[in-house]
């Protein structure tokens, strides 16, 4: 897979809608490509943001949360939290690049990646296009920015060898690729001609009693957030 950056201009709160910026940014998408969006453009161009001064961080972060872990476990200025059945900080809301505003997740990032491929399919003329928004985020005991997805369409998010063998005719069991958490260099990618189904979009996550994670999740009083 070939990956290619494509530059737009400086993106402002409500400075422009998504699909104008798409319009004056994007002039071809080969067949079988995947657009993948940073969920900061989609929020500016939604409008999703709050200004920073006279809005209380924390109060922001607890509403915009579906579980969020008390103050007392917050570090380096974040707090852990549930949102979009992701573990993520802050919510996902962050000030950087923003031009004095917190920039929120978009409203429903699964309907306006849904809305981005159609508009795709339909201009350029494709059927076999994908969309996927990302975020930064970052993984326990590694320095550094990993991207994840928030949202997802027209592809397969997982691949799984379950029942294949390894080199050793061991049978895999439980295997999975996160193909849509890979977004660089995937083979094989399967689009599909239909937005996510809610059946679909539940199978990819995983209940945090079932999780491996799962004992460190749960040793933490999480609160109920504002998205309950």
């Amino acid at each position: 897979m070939i990956t290619t950056a494509i530059r737009t201009r400086k993106v402002t709160s409500g400075g422009c809608t998504l699909f104008a910026l798409l319009d004056e940014s994007l002039s071809d998408l080969p067949e079988r490509s995947v657009l993948v969006l940073s969920s900061k453009i989609v929020s500016l161009c939604e409008g999703r943001t709050r200004p920073i001064e006279g809005t209380d961080l924390t109060a922001l972060v607890q509403e915009e949360s579906t579980w969020y872990m008390p103050e007392v476990h917050a570090q380096h200025g974040y707090t852990f939290t549930i949102a979009h059945n992701m573990l993520t900080p802050n919510s996902g809301i962050d000030e950087s690049n923003a031009d004095g505003v917190y920039v929120l997740w978009p409203a429903d990032p699964q309907r306006s990646a849904n809305e981005v491929r159609a508009y795709l399919m339909k201009r350029f003329k494709r059927r076999e296009v994908a969309v996927i928004i990302t975020d930064s985020d970052f993984i326990p005991l590694r320095w550094g920015a990993i991207g994840l997805s928030v949202a997802y369409s027209g592809i397969a998010p997982l691949r799984s060898y379950r029942d294949r063998v390894d080199l050793f005719g061991r049978p895999l069991k439980l295997t999975r690729t996160d193909v849509v958490d890979s977004i660089e260099d995937i083979p094989d990618v399967q689009f599909v001609d239909q937005d996510p189904s809610a059946e679909e979009l539940a199978a990819q996550h995983i209940p945090p009693t079932e999780d491996s994670f799962g004992p460190i999740l749960g040793s933490v009083e999480w609160r109920a957030g504002g998205q309950q």
